[in-house]
Protein backbone atom coordinates (compact mmCIF):
# COMPACT_ATOMS: atom_id res chain seq x y z
CA UNK A 1 0.00 0.00 0.00
CA UNK A 2 1.16 3.54 -1.26
CA UNK A 3 1.69 5.87 1.91
CA UNK A 4 0.93 9.80 0.39
CA UNK A 5 1.83 12.16 2.94
CA UNK A 6 -0.28 15.39 2.66
CA UNK A 7 1.68 18.65 3.72
CA UNK A 8 -1.51 21.50 4.17
CA UNK A 9 -0.62 24.89 3.82
CA UNK A 10 -3.11 28.03 3.82
CA UNK A 11 -6.45 28.37 5.03
CA UNK A 12 -9.44 25.90 6.40
CA UNK A 13 -11.07 26.10 2.40
CA UNK A 14 -7.50 24.52 1.04
CA UNK A 15 -7.52 22.26 4.09
CA UNK A 16 -11.10 20.85 2.88
CA UNK A 17 -9.64 20.30 -0.56
CA UNK A 18 -6.96 18.09 1.12
CA UNK A 19 -9.56 16.44 2.67
CA UNK A 20 -11.94 14.82 -0.08
CA UNK A 21 -8.40 14.53 -2.07
CA UNK A 22 -6.90 11.92 0.42
CA UNK A 23 -10.35 10.20 0.67
CA UNK A 24 -10.70 9.32 -2.93
CA UNK A 25 -6.72 8.04 -2.56
CA UNK A 26 -7.67 5.90 0.32
CA UNK A 27 -10.66 4.83 -1.74
CA UNK A 28 -8.19 3.71 -4.23
CA UNK A 29 -5.87 1.93 -1.93
CA UNK A 30 -3.57 4.78 -0.74
CA UNK A 31 -2.75 5.34 3.00
CA UNK A 32 -2.79 8.69 3.35
CA UNK A 33 -0.95 10.95 6.23
CA UNK A 34 -1.03 14.32 6.89
CA UNK A 35 2.00 16.81 8.05
CA UNK A 36 4.53 13.90 8.79
CA UNK A 37 7.48 15.30 10.55
CA UNK A 38 9.87 12.96 8.42
CA UNK A 39 8.54 11.33 5.48
CA UNK A 40 10.27 8.35 3.99
CA UNK A 41 10.16 6.75 0.00
CA UNK A 42 6.59 7.84 -0.61
CA UNK A 43 4.77 10.27 -2.39
CA UNK A 44 4.09 13.87 -1.04
CA UNK A 45 1.22 16.27 -2.13
CA UNK A 46 1.72 19.91 -1.08
CA UNK A 47 -1.64 21.98 -1.09
CA UNK A 48 -0.34 25.85 -1.48
CA UNK A 49 -1.57 28.98 -0.03
CA UNK A 50 -1.12 31.68 -2.75
CA UNK A 51 -2.40 34.67 -0.79
CA UNK A 52 -0.27 36.89 0.82
CA UNK A 53 3.85 37.48 0.35
CA UNK A 54 4.48 34.96 3.56
CA UNK A 55 1.96 32.66 2.95
CA UNK A 56 3.53 32.13 -0.81
CA UNK A 57 7.16 32.05 0.49
CA UNK A 58 6.40 29.84 3.29
CA UNK A 59 5.01 27.60 -0.16
CA UNK A 60 7.60 27.97 -1.97
CA UNK A 61 9.73 27.14 0.50
CA UNK A 62 8.29 24.47 1.30
CA UNK A 63 8.21 22.98 -2.22
CA UNK A 64 11.67 23.21 -2.56
CA UNK A 65 12.42 21.04 0.59
CA UNK A 66 10.76 18.29 -0.75
CA UNK A 67 12.81 18.29 -4.26
CA UNK A 68 15.56 18.51 -2.04
CA UNK A 69 14.55 15.26 -0.44
CA UNK A 70 13.61 13.67 -3.75
CA UNK A 71 16.57 14.57 -5.18
CA UNK A 72 18.71 12.40 -2.18
CA UNK A 73 15.56 9.74 -2.36
CA UNK A 74 14.23 10.31 1.03
CA UNK A 75 10.99 10.25 -0.96
CA UNK A 76 9.36 9.00 -4.63
CA UNK A 77 7.13 11.59 -6.04
CA UNK A 78 6.32 15.21 -5.04
CA UNK A 79 2.97 16.85 -6.61
CA UNK A 80 1.77 20.38 -5.40
CA UNK A 81 -1.49 21.51 -6.01
CA UNK A 82 -3.47 24.35 -4.46
CA UNK A 83 -3.79 28.46 -5.11
CA UNK A 84 -0.12 28.87 -5.31
CA UNK A 85 0.50 26.87 -8.14
CA UNK A 86 -3.13 27.96 -9.77
CA UNK A 87 -1.79 31.43 -10.12
CA UNK A 88 2.11 30.93 -11.12
CA UNK A 89 1.94 27.20 -13.01
CA UNK A 90 3.86 28.57 -15.87
CA UNK A 91 6.67 30.01 -13.42
CA UNK A 92 7.01 27.19 -10.94
CA UNK A 93 6.74 24.50 -13.37
CA UNK A 94 10.19 26.31 -14.78
CA UNK A 95 11.63 26.41 -11.52
CA UNK A 96 11.23 23.91 -9.73
CA UNK A 97 11.62 20.94 -12.18
CA UNK A 98 11.98 18.50 -9.97
CA UNK A 99 7.82 18.00 -8.90
CA UNK A 100 6.07 15.68 -10.94
CA UNK A 101 2.97 16.94 -10.91
CA UNK A 102 1.49 20.29 -10.79
CA UNK A 103 -2.63 20.78 -10.29
CA UNK A 104 -4.08 24.50 -9.23
CA UNK A 105 -7.05 24.89 -7.16
CA UNK A 106 -9.91 22.81 -9.51
CA UNK A 107 -8.24 20.38 -11.43
CA UNK A 108 -5.74 18.55 -8.69
CA UNK A 109 -8.66 15.77 -9.03
CA UNK A 110 -6.52 14.90 -12.09
CA UNK A 111 -3.89 13.22 -9.62
CA UNK A 112 -5.81 10.14 -9.22
CA UNK A 113 -5.56 9.25 -12.80
CA UNK A 114 -1.96 10.57 -12.75
CA UNK A 115 -1.28 8.05 -10.15
CA UNK A 116 -3.89 5.27 -11.74
CA UNK A 117 -6.47 5.62 -9.44
CA UNK A 118 -9.40 5.58 -11.06
CA UNK A 119 -12.33 5.23 -8.50
CA UNK A 120 -16.10 4.25 -8.80
CA UNK A 121 -18.77 6.69 -9.25
CA UNK A 122 -19.47 7.95 -5.67
CA UNK A 123 -22.35 6.44 -4.27
CA UNK A 124 -25.06 7.27 -1.28
CA UNK A 125 -23.35 9.21 1.72
CA UNK A 126 -19.81 8.36 -0.44
CA UNK A 127 -20.43 11.29 -2.40
CA UNK A 128 -19.28 13.76 0.70
CA UNK A 129 -16.70 10.97 2.17
CA UNK A 130 -13.63 12.30 3.13
CA UNK A 131 -10.23 11.96 5.43
CA UNK A 132 -10.77 14.41 8.43
CA UNK A 133 -7.41 15.90 9.31
CA UNK A 134 -9.21 17.73 11.91
CA UNK A 135 -10.36 15.99 15.47
CA UNK A 136 -13.84 14.03 14.78
CA UNK A 137 -15.53 15.98 16.63
CA UNK A 138 -15.68 19.43 14.41
CA UNK A 139 -15.17 19.86 11.04
CA UNK A 140 -15.08 22.72 7.93
CA UNK A 141 -17.57 22.57 5.77
CA UNK A 142 -17.01 24.62 2.48
CA UNK A 143 -20.27 26.52 1.05
CA UNK A 144 -18.53 28.19 -2.18
CA UNK A 145 -15.84 29.20 -3.83
CA UNK A 146 -14.74 32.27 -5.13
CA UNK A 147 -15.70 36.14 -4.95
CA UNK A 148 -17.67 38.25 -7.00
CA UNK A 149 -16.50 41.71 -4.58
CA UNK A 150 -13.12 42.46 -6.70
CA UNK A 151 -11.80 44.90 -3.21
CA UNK A 152 -8.77 46.33 -4.31
CA UNK A 153 -5.54 44.67 -2.46
CA UNK A 154 -7.11 40.77 -2.45
CA UNK A 155 -5.68 38.30 -4.69
CA UNK A 156 -8.45 35.80 -3.84
CA UNK A 157 -10.53 36.33 -7.62
CA UNK A 158 -7.96 36.33 -9.59
CA UNK A 159 -6.93 32.49 -7.80
CA UNK A 160 -10.74 31.33 -7.48
CA UNK A 161 -12.86 33.25 -9.62
CA UNK A 162 -16.27 33.91 -9.51
CA UNK A 163 -18.44 33.16 -6.60
CA UNK A 164 -19.78 29.71 -6.98
CA UNK A 165 -22.51 28.36 -4.76
CA UNK A 166 -22.79 24.94 -3.59
CA UNK A 167 -26.19 23.58 -3.93
CA UNK A 168 -28.32 23.51 -0.79
CA UNK A 169 -29.15 19.70 -0.63
CA UNK A 170 -25.95 18.94 -1.58
CA UNK A 171 -24.34 21.11 1.42
CA UNK A 172 -26.89 19.52 4.15
CA UNK A 173 -26.35 15.67 2.82
CA UNK A 174 -22.66 16.42 3.97
CA UNK A 175 -23.78 17.75 7.58
CA UNK A 176 -25.83 14.63 8.04
CA UNK A 177 -22.69 12.32 6.91
CA UNK A 178 -20.29 14.22 9.57
CA UNK A 179 -23.01 14.03 11.97
CA UNK A 180 -23.19 9.94 11.20
CA UNK A 181 -19.06 10.10 11.62
CA UNK A 182 -19.47 11.93 15.32
CA UNK A 183 -18.87 15.61 14.26
CA UNK A 184 -20.91 17.57 16.62
CA UNK A 185 -19.50 21.22 15.79
CA UNK A 186 -19.56 22.26 12.20
CA UNK A 187 -17.14 25.74 11.14
CA UNK A 188 -19.27 26.83 7.59
CA UNK A 189 -16.68 28.44 5.82
CA UNK A 190 -16.73 30.19 2.30
CA UNK A 191 -14.59 33.29 0.87
CA UNK A 192 -18.07 35.12 1.44
CA UNK A 193 -20.23 33.47 3.20
CA UNK A 194 -23.38 35.95 3.00
CA UNK A 195 -23.20 36.47 -0.60
CA UNK A 196 -24.26 32.16 -0.45
CA UNK A 197 -26.78 31.20 -2.77
CA UNK A 198 -26.98 34.31 -5.05
CA UNK A 199 -25.88 32.38 -7.89
CA UNK A 200 -27.66 29.48 -7.91
CA UNK A 201 -31.49 31.25 -6.31
CA UNK A 202 -31.11 34.88 -7.19
CA UNK A 203 -31.13 35.45 -3.52
CA UNK A 204 -29.28 35.81 -0.43
CA UNK A 205 -30.00 31.84 0.99
CA UNK A 206 -27.22 31.71 4.29
CA UNK A 207 -30.19 32.27 6.93
CA UNK A 208 -31.76 29.43 5.33
CA UNK A 209 -29.26 27.23 4.56
CA UNK A 210 -28.24 27.81 8.39
CA UNK A 211 -31.61 27.18 9.52
CA UNK A 212 -31.92 23.67 7.82
CA UNK A 213 -28.46 23.15 9.54
CA UNK A 214 -29.41 23.27 12.91
CA UNK A 215 -32.54 21.22 12.48
CA UNK A 216 -30.64 18.23 11.27
CA UNK A 217 -29.97 15.94 14.75
CA UNK A 218 -26.48 15.52 15.98
CA UNK A 219 -25.53 18.95 14.77
CA UNK A 220 -24.61 20.98 18.62
CA UNK A 221 -22.70 24.07 17.21
CA UNK A 222 -22.60 26.01 13.84
CA UNK A 223 -20.26 28.59 13.33
CA UNK A 224 -20.03 31.06 10.73
CA UNK A 225 -16.67 32.55 9.07
CA UNK A 226 -15.94 35.09 6.54
CA UNK A 227 -19.25 37.30 6.11
CA UNK A 228 -18.89 40.60 4.28
CA UNK A 229 -20.17 43.98 5.90
CA UNK A 230 -22.09 45.43 2.52
CA UNK A 231 -25.91 44.11 1.99
CA UNK A 232 -25.57 41.95 4.90
CA UNK A 233 -28.39 39.53 5.20
CA UNK A 234 -30.39 40.92 8.13
CA UNK A 235 -32.35 37.56 8.81
CA UNK A 236 -29.51 35.76 10.29
CA UNK A 237 -30.10 37.55 13.05
CA UNK A 238 -33.18 35.52 13.52
CA UNK A 239 -31.29 32.35 13.06
CA UNK A 240 -28.60 33.19 15.35
CA UNK A 241 -31.25 34.54 18.14
CA UNK A 242 -33.68 31.66 17.56
CA UNK A 243 -31.46 28.29 17.36
CA UNK A 244 -29.61 27.80 20.31
CA UNK A 245 -27.31 25.18 18.06
CA UNK A 246 -26.07 28.27 16.29
CA UNK A 247 -23.00 29.86 17.79
CA UNK A 248 -23.36 33.65 18.61
CA UNK A 249 -19.97 34.13 17.30
CA UNK A 250 -19.43 35.77 13.80
CA UNK A 251 -15.97 36.24 11.39
CA UNK A 252 -16.85 39.53 9.71
CA UNK A 253 -13.64 41.39 7.91
CA UNK A 254 -14.21 44.74 7.79
CA UNK A 255 -10.42 46.02 6.67
CA UNK A 256 -10.48 49.63 7.77
CA UNK A 257 -13.06 52.34 8.80
CA UNK A 258 -11.82 55.15 7.05
CA UNK A 259 -14.24 56.46 4.27
CA UNK A 260 -11.47 57.16 2.54
CA UNK A 261 -9.53 54.43 2.97
CA UNK A 262 -12.56 52.15 2.36
CA UNK A 263 -13.47 54.17 -1.36
CA UNK A 264 -10.01 52.89 -1.98
CA UNK A 265 -9.85 49.76 -1.21
CA UNK A 266 -13.02 48.77 -3.21
CA UNK A 267 -15.48 47.58 -0.28
CA UNK A 268 -18.71 49.51 -1.05
CA UNK A 269 -19.49 50.31 2.40
CA UNK A 270 -18.87 53.75 4.19
CA UNK A 271 -18.04 54.60 7.84
CA UNK A 272 -21.61 55.23 9.35
CA UNK A 273 -22.47 51.93 7.53
CA UNK A 274 -19.95 49.75 9.30
CA UNK A 275 -20.73 51.54 12.94
CA UNK A 276 -24.38 50.72 12.31
CA UNK A 277 -23.61 47.25 11.58
CA UNK A 278 -21.91 46.54 14.14
CA UNK A 279 -24.22 48.52 16.55
CA UNK A 280 -26.80 46.75 14.97
CA UNK A 281 -25.00 42.90 15.44
CA UNK A 282 -24.75 44.42 19.09
CA UNK A 283 -28.52 44.94 19.70
CA UNK A 284 -29.89 41.91 18.16
CA UNK A 285 -27.66 39.23 19.25
CA UNK A 286 -26.78 40.61 22.53
CA UNK A 287 -23.88 37.87 23.65
CA UNK A 288 -22.54 37.65 20.04
CA UNK A 289 -19.04 37.44 19.80
CA UNK A 290 -17.35 39.51 16.87
CA UNK A 291 -13.98 38.41 14.83
CA UNK A 292 -12.67 40.68 12.34
CA UNK A 293 -9.81 41.75 10.24
CA UNK A 294 -7.91 44.87 10.03
CA UNK A 295 -5.32 46.52 8.02
CA UNK A 296 -2.94 49.32 8.06
CA UNK A 297 -0.83 50.58 6.05
CA UNK A 298 -2.96 50.68 2.50
CA UNK A 299 -2.09 52.64 -0.11
CA UNK A 300 -2.66 56.47 1.11
CA UNK A 301 -3.58 55.76 4.28
CA UNK A 302 -2.69 59.05 6.13
CA UNK A 303 -2.61 59.47 9.80
CA UNK A 304 -5.88 60.65 10.14
CA UNK A 305 -7.41 57.75 8.81
CA UNK A 306 -5.06 55.78 11.18
CA UNK A 307 -6.18 57.57 14.04
CA UNK A 308 -9.62 56.96 13.00
CA UNK A 309 -8.87 53.06 12.67
CA UNK A 310 -8.07 52.97 16.64
CA UNK A 311 -11.06 55.30 17.57
CA UNK A 312 -13.31 52.42 15.78
CA UNK A 313 -11.71 49.54 17.84
CA UNK A 314 -12.22 50.95 20.89
CA UNK A 315 -15.27 51.75 20.47
CA UNK A 316 -16.67 48.60 18.62
CA UNK A 317 -14.12 45.83 21.54
CA UNK A 318 -13.46 43.14 19.41
CA UNK A 319 -13.48 39.83 21.42
CA UNK A 320 -11.01 38.48 18.41
CA UNK A 321 -9.20 41.16 16.12
CA UNK A 322 -6.50 40.28 13.78
CA UNK A 323 -4.72 42.64 11.83
CA UNK A 324 -1.56 43.06 9.20
CA UNK A 325 0.05 45.54 7.33
CA UNK A 326 -0.73 45.66 3.21
CA UNK A 327 1.37 44.17 1.44
CA UNK A 328 1.50 44.80 -2.49
CA UNK A 329 -0.27 41.45 -4.39
CA UNK A 330 0.43 40.85 -8.08
CA UNK A 331 -2.37 41.70 -10.60
CA UNK A 332 -4.39 43.26 -8.04
CA UNK A 333 -6.45 46.50 -8.42
CA UNK A 334 -4.00 48.39 -5.88
CA UNK A 335 -1.04 47.19 -7.20
CA UNK A 336 -2.00 48.26 -10.40
CA UNK A 337 -3.43 51.67 -9.93
CA UNK A 338 -2.12 52.99 -6.18
CA UNK A 339 2.00 53.75 -5.28
CA UNK A 340 2.63 51.67 -1.79
CA UNK A 341 3.27 54.56 -0.69
CA UNK A 342 3.97 54.01 3.39
CA UNK A 343 7.00 53.17 4.39
CA UNK A 344 7.54 49.55 6.16
CA UNK A 345 8.42 51.41 9.45
CA UNK A 346 5.23 53.55 9.65
CA UNK A 347 2.89 50.03 8.67
CA UNK A 348 5.10 48.42 11.78
CA UNK A 349 4.29 51.07 14.14
CA UNK A 350 0.58 51.22 13.52
CA UNK A 351 0.17 47.39 13.53
CA UNK A 352 1.94 47.22 16.69
CA UNK A 353 -0.11 50.11 17.69
CA UNK A 354 -3.27 48.37 16.69
CA UNK A 355 -2.58 45.09 18.65
CA UNK A 356 -1.48 46.59 21.86
CA UNK A 357 -5.07 48.29 22.08
CA UNK A 358 -7.38 45.02 20.95
CA UNK A 359 -4.32 43.17 23.70
CA UNK A 360 -6.13 45.25 26.64
CA UNK A 361 -9.42 44.52 25.53
CA UNK A 362 -9.21 41.37 25.20
CA UNK A 363 -8.04 40.68 28.22
CA UNK A 364 -10.33 42.72 29.80
CA UNK A 365 -13.34 40.96 27.83
CA UNK A 366 -11.97 37.59 28.66
CA UNK A 367 -11.16 38.79 32.42
CA UNK A 368 -14.92 39.55 32.89
CA UNK A 369 -15.93 35.75 32.01
CA UNK A 370 -14.61 35.01 35.56
CA UNK A 371 -17.42 33.68 37.73
CA UNK A 372 -19.23 32.45 34.86
CA UNK A 373 -20.21 28.69 33.88
CA UNK A 374 -20.13 28.19 30.18
CA UNK A 375 -20.17 24.85 27.93
CA UNK A 376 -17.23 24.17 26.61
CA UNK A 377 -16.39 21.03 24.09
CA UNK A 378 -12.78 19.10 24.68
CA UNK A 379 -10.22 19.47 21.83
CA UNK A 380 -7.26 17.66 23.24
CA UNK A 381 -5.09 16.99 26.51
CA UNK A 382 -1.76 18.69 27.26
CA UNK A 383 0.27 17.77 30.31
CA UNK A 384 -1.52 18.52 33.24
CA UNK A 385 -4.39 19.99 31.20
CA UNK A 386 -7.66 19.45 29.48
CA UNK A 387 -7.83 22.04 26.23
CA UNK A 388 -11.01 22.94 25.39
CA UNK A 389 -13.31 25.96 23.63
CA UNK A 390 -16.27 27.66 24.23
CA UNK A 391 -18.99 29.05 21.27
CA UNK A 392 -17.37 31.80 21.03
CA UNK A 393 -13.68 30.18 20.10
CA UNK A 394 -12.88 28.81 16.97
CA UNK A 395 -10.45 25.99 16.85
CA UNK A 396 -6.91 27.35 16.57
CA UNK A 397 -7.37 30.85 16.39
CA UNK A 398 -9.40 31.82 19.25
CA UNK A 399 -8.55 31.33 23.08
CA UNK A 400 -9.31 27.95 24.75
CA UNK A 401 -9.71 26.87 28.08
CA UNK A 402 -7.22 25.17 30.36
CA UNK A 403 -8.93 22.54 32.33
CA UNK A 404 -7.17 20.82 35.41
CA UNK A 405 -6.74 16.85 34.49
CA UNK A 406 -8.03 16.20 38.09
CA UNK A 407 -10.83 14.09 37.01
CA UNK A 408 -11.00 12.22 33.36
CA UNK A 409 -13.09 14.13 30.65
CA UNK A 410 -13.78 12.55 27.02
CA UNK A 411 -11.96 14.42 24.27
CA UNK A 412 -15.28 15.73 21.84
CA UNK A 413 -17.76 16.11 24.33
CA UNK A 414 -19.29 18.93 26.40
CA UNK A 415 -18.86 19.82 29.67
CA UNK A 416 -20.22 23.13 31.95
CA UNK A 417 -17.03 24.31 32.89
CA UNK A 418 -16.68 27.22 35.52
CA UNK A 419 -14.38 29.51 34.66
CA UNK A 420 -12.14 30.48 37.62
CA UNK A 421 -9.07 33.04 36.07
CA UNK A 422 -8.36 34.49 32.68
CA UNK A 423 -4.90 35.80 30.49
CA UNK A 424 -5.11 37.96 27.31
CA UNK A 425 -5.97 35.36 24.94
CA UNK A 426 -6.82 32.11 27.60
CA UNK A 427 -9.27 30.99 30.21
CA UNK A 428 -8.91 29.21 33.10
CA UNK A 429 -12.33 26.43 34.29
CA UNK A 430 -13.10 23.93 36.33
CA UNK A 431 -15.92 21.04 35.24
CA UNK A 432 -18.90 21.78 37.72
CA UNK A 433 -19.55 18.15 37.41
CA UNK A 434 -16.94 15.34 36.16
Amino acid sequence: MKTIDFILLGCSKNLVDSEILMGLMEANGFHCTHDSDNPQGEIVVVNTCGFINDAKEESINTILEFAQAKTEGRIERLYVMGCLSERYLAELEEEIPEVDGWYGKFNYRKLLDDLKAHPSPPQGRDVWKRHLTTPRHYAYVKISEGCDRHCAYCAIPLITGRHQSRPMDDILGEVRWLVSQGTKEFQIIAQELTYYGVDLYGEQKIAELVSRMADIEGVEWIRLHYAYPAHFPWELFDVMRERKNVCNYLDIALQHISDPVLSRMRRHVTKQETYELVERLRREVPSIHLRTTLMVGFPGETDEDFKELIEFTKWARFERMGAFAYSEEDGTWSAEHYEDDVPSDVKQARLDKLMRVQQNISAEIEAAKIGQTLKTIIDRREGDYYVGRTEFCSPEVDPEVLIPADCELEIGQFYDVHITDAEEFDLYGEVVKC
